[in-house]
C-alpha cells in the first residue's frame, strides 16, 4: 500500500482511517432511524387517544377558563415591566462602569 503525501489533505492513510472510524457510527444511526420513526408513530397514536374513548365516541369539550384573556394580561404586563426594569438597571450599570457608553452622534444636524 502506497501512502501519498499531500500537504493540503495530509496522508491518504489518515483519511481512510477517519472514514473507517466514521462509517460504523453512521451505519448504526441509519439502521436505527426506521425504528425511531416507528416509535414516534406509536407515541403519536397514544397522544391522540385523549380525544376519544375506546368505543370511538368523542370526549366532551373541556371547560374554558372564564377570565382567560384577563389572566394572560395579568401575566404578560408584569413580566414586561420586570424585564424593562432589569434591562434599565443593567444599562445603567454598564454606563456607570464605562463598560458600554453610547456614542453621542448628532445625526439630526446635517
Amino acid at each position: 500500500m502506497f501512502i501519498v503525501a499531500n500537504p493540503v489533505l495530509g496522508n491518504t492513510l489518515d483519511i481512510k482511517m477517519i472514514v473507517s472510524r466514521l462509517a460504523k457510527p453512521l451505519n448504526v444511526a441509519l439502521h436505527q432511524l426506521p425504528r425511531q420513526s416507528a416509535r414516534n408513530e406509536i407515541n403519536a397514536s397514544r397522544r391522540m387517544s385523549g380525544v376519544h374513548f375506546r368505543s370511538g365516541a368523542l370526549k366532551p369539550k373541556p371547560g374554558e377558563m372564564p377570565f382567560g384573556l384577563f389572566a394572560i394580561l395579568c401575566a404578560v404586563i408584569p413580566g414586561l415591566f420586570v424585564g424593562a426594569t432589569i434591562s434599565k438597571n443593567v444599562a445603567n450599570f454598564l454606563e456607570e462602569n464605562d463598560l458600554f457608553v453610547p456614542a453621542d452622534d448628532d445625526d439630526d444636524e446635517d
